[in-house]
């Protein structure tokens, strides 16, 4: 099949931005020009590669397929230009997928030391919770993620690495709920009003699932989309919150409330797609990690 590889790069470009326009900006081409390249490959392949709409665009199953092979080939090419010219600095685009949790509290810093190593390199860092991070690396947005495990949208196809162990604990304001340092029984705690992440999040699914284990119902008092909101929210005394122990810092005015049945530690993982090529960019950010 005779296909100009121009169409297979302006398909990749608005499959990773799902955006016409910023495709268009990306390219420095017109974005009319970008239409009219989808048109001519979607012809040419007999396949309707993005479901278009006045707000949003998306790929179609066969349009996900595709995106599955141009972006490996796309890289190793750019990769292959890069040897031949004899430019031994390291360039192209590093793509993460990673909470803002997990960005401001462990990624900043070895962010900072890739940049540091590789200024030529564009970082791009898209943010969204482990269960939505897992959908960008399906949709091949980002290279790969860092996200809590467990993660029930994991697949078998995915490579996983552990980073870091960390705990969730449950934190409150002295000035408000002035509970000695004997350990909780989890019942006991559960007549608090309790702040929780959402419900579309890998650690609502594992606190209800561990409260549950126990014959507890859970209910949290509040349920919001920022771990940073709910240390706030629990500084002025609305309640007590839940928050992976790394982000509380000495001299903090929380202070942890230990329980009789603790919870069991979970990971922050490292994942990319297993048997898909990395981008040198993303082995590289690996090794640092």
């Amino acid at each position: 099949m005779d296909i100009n590889l121009e169409l297979y790069k302006v398909f990749y470009y608005v499959a990773t931005s799902l955006s016409f326009s910023e495709a268009s900006r990306q390219l420095f081409i017109s974005q009319s020009a970008v239409s009219q390249s989808i048109k001519t490959l979607e012809k040419k392949l007999n396949h309707t590669l993005f479901i278009r709409s006045t707000k949003k665009v998306l790929l179609t199953p066969e349009g996900e397929l595709l995106l599955q092979h141009v972006s490996p080939a796309l890289k190793m090419l750019v990769e292959g230009e890069s040897l031949l010219s004899g430019d031994n600095m390291l360039k192209g685009q590093l793509r993460i997928g990673a909470s803002d949790t997990i960005c401001r509290y462990y990624l900043i810093s070895y962010l900072q030391q890739f940049h540091q190593a590789f200024p030529d390199v564009r970082i791009k860092v898209t943010n969204s919770t482990s269960i939505g991070c897992v959908e960008l690396l399906e949709k091949g947005q980002v290279d790969l993620i860092v996200c809590n495990f467990p993660n029930s949208r994991l697949g078998n196809h995915m490579q996983i690495r552990v980073l870091k162990e960390f705990q969730d604990i449950f934190v409150g304001n002295p000035e408000y709920f002035p509970l000695s340092d004997a350990p909780l029984e989890p019942d006991v705690l559960l007549e608090y009003p309790i702040l929780m992440l959402s419900g579309k999040s890998t650690t609502s699914e594992y606190l209800h699932q561990a409260f549950a284990s126990q014959g507890l119902n859970l209910l949290p008092e509040v349920e919001l989309n920022s771990n940073d909101l709910l240390m706030d929210l629990a500084r002025i005394g609305l309640g007590i919150a839940c928050i992976p122990d790394y982000m509380l810092s000495p001299g903090d005015s929380l202070k942890p409330i230990p329980l009789a049945s603790g919870l069991s530690p979970r990971q922050l993982v490292l994942v990319h797609h297993d048997g898909q090529p990395l981008s040198q960019a993303a082995e590289r950010f690996l090794e640092i990690l």
